[in-house]
């Protein structure tokens, strides 16, 4: 399948089609997650139709590449069905100053930052 030349984050379209690294289409871009100010790409929310309809949140490190008509992860297929939803932010915040340090921490701010756009709160 041609997926035509490779784009940057900043020029990715919503709906364009996400596809496993073993080709089968898991959904459509539904929001690119980035800090553009600091020109950080931090992932794809993705509106699917694998397994439970509804939105998922990959991680820029799980994007193998990026194009026109297409986003190819090194995710196979099996993997995309196990990937996290964006999550609401906690009512508490935290106090402790090296909380966000972890790759763990990470993810879960870009999983709230991700559920903050898609609910209108951000």
């Amino acid at each position: 399948m041609d997926l035509g030349p490779p784009i940057s984050y900043l020029v990715l379209a919503k709906g364009t089609p996400i596809l496993s690294r073993d080709g089968e289409e898991i959904g459509q871009v539904a929001h690119v997650l980035a800090a553009e100010e600091e020109d950080l790409f931090e992932g794809i929310v993705i509106s699917t139709h694998l397994g439970a309809k509804g939105h998922r949140f990959v991680d820029a490190d799980q994007a193998e590449s990026l194009h026109e008509e297409g986003v190819v992860l090194k995710l196979d297929a099996d993997q995309c069905r196990d990937l996290p939803e964006p999550t609401a932010n906690p009512a508490a915040m935290r106090d402790d100053p090296t909380a966000g340090s972890t790759a763990g921490d990470r993810l879960q701010d870009r999983l709230r930052r991700a559920w903050d756009l898609l609910s209108g709160t951000y």
